[in-house]
């Protein structure tokens, strides 16, 4: 049964063209224009060489538009000064013609999506991944945007969580002792310290298929939809998500001792968490139930 939402409108080429030439960006029409990706949430429309096209696909996605126009032109630039690049607006477009949503123009990032990219190579990301994290989880200004279920405490997502847990073991297809070892990091997750400092921007959707990596050089960071502000062990869950021991104890090392021992413990239960979710919710995408299962070995490992 698949598991991403439809698409509440059709997104076409005359469609994004319309968009286009509505008068808020220059004439494009003599730039390629093609379809490459297609999320949940949005597609992805490339636009020429050094352009894309940001659209929401269904309506609960909008906000997404929104609030990477709203936190990414203050982030922005202390996170691309590492040389990690991200896909600040150029543009933000509004509803026109038969379109209900706001839309962007961003400038492309060049390079492969991270789950590309194997596991063992990624270790090589460690320490830039640290120091575009270190940019990234300064205060938070008091506007940024709510998210229910990003950055905030453990607690509050303890009932989803453990129904997902629930649903996982009765699909039976999870070996038991995987799900041990993960509902034990969630569990003490949970009873730690929450994070209780003022809250920090967060990414909030931080895994290796929003990383943009050239080679062994990660080189972006895109979809920031769900950025918020919050608690960053959130974001640190990708040391598991992304990294298998060895590239993880570099990304550790590399954060050079910003985060407590609760936030990590924190960061290695949003990871089960996450990992739950993807295996959960990615019958028709393989690549992301993947992840949801590497996730909780790496978890196991430690």
């Amino acid at each position: 049964m698949p598991d991403k939402p439809a698409a509440e409108m059709l997104i076409d080429e005359p469609l994004v063209r319309t968009l286009l030439a509505s008068g808020v960006v220059a004439d494009t029409s003599h730039l390629s224009l093609r379809k490459v990706a297609e999320g949940w949430d949005c597609e992805i429309w490339r636009l020429g060489t050094e352009l894309a096209v940001r659209l929401p696909r269904r309506a609960m996605a909008a906000r997404l538009i929104g609030n990477e126009a709203l936190v990414l032109p203050r982030v922005a630039t202390t996170i691309e000064a590492i040389g990690v690049h991200v896909p600040r607006p150029v543009i933000t477009g509004g509803p026109v013609a038969n379109y209900p949503w706001p839309w962007s123009v961003v400038r492309w990032i060049a390079g492969v999506v991270g789950l590309e990219v194997p596991r063992s190579e990624r270790g090589a990301w460690a320490p830039i991944l640290a120091a575009a994290l270190g940019a990234l989880h300064v205060p938070a200004d008091p506007d940024f945007p709510p998210n229910p279920g990003r950055g905030v405490p453990l607690a509050q997502r303890a009932a989803i969580v453990e129904q997902r847990f629930d649903l996982v073991r009765k699909g039976g297809s999870i070996h038991s002792a995987l799900l041990d070892d993960a509902h034990d990091a969630w569990r003490a997750a949970i009873a730690v310290q929450p994070w209780a400092d003022p809250p920090v921007w967060v990414h909030g959707d931080l895994h290796p298929g929003n990383l943009i990596a050239q080679r062994d050089a990660l080189v972006g960071i895109i979809d920031f939809g769900d950025v918020t502000g919050g608690d960053p062990a959130y974001d640190l869950g990708v040391a598991w998500l992304a990294f298998d021991s060895d590239g993880r104890e570099d990304f550790i090392a590399a954060t050079s001792g910003r985060y407590d021992d609760a936030t990590w413990v924190r960061a290695r239960g949003w990871a089960s968490a996450v990992g739950l979710l993807l295996i959960e919710q990615s019958d028709d995408n393989p690549e992301y139930k993947r992840l949801g299962l590497e996730a909780l070995h790496e978890v196991q490992r430690g």
